[in-house]
């Protein structure tokens, strides 16, 4: 069952580093630091759902379904390679959270 600790954790991180590239087109940029900054806000807000999800699964989880939700219905349902992920990645969360629970009781 480590498999299901971990994979939801390793997902999210990989997919803040696919985030994280896009930011990387700035760099060419008089002011890239600054742009730089403000181009990885999604990546932040990646991190901190992170650690939120990797103390407490259950808000976690559910903290990424929505924000994965909130993503397709803000962007008329096109950038499913962004928003599906986010949604994948919540439910692993929530998978995790009660298969564990469910293992600990056995």
């Amino acid at each position: 069952m480590k498999i299901l600790y971990w994979l939801p954790r390793i997902l999210a991180i990989l997919f803040i580093l696919f985030i994280s590239m896009f930011a990387l087109d700035v760099l060419g940029e008089p002011q890239w630091f600054l742009a730089l900054l403000i181009h990885l806000i999604p990546s932040y807000i990646l991190i901190a759902l992170t650690i939120l999800s990797w103390k407490f699964p259950l808000p976690g989880g559910l903290a990424f379904i929505a924000l994965g939700i909130l993503l397709l219905v803000l962007s008329h349902f096109e950038p499913l390679i962004i928003s599906i992920p986010v949604i994948v990645i919540g439910a692993l969360f929530l998978v995790s959270k009660y298969a564990l629970e469910r293992n600990s009781k056995a």
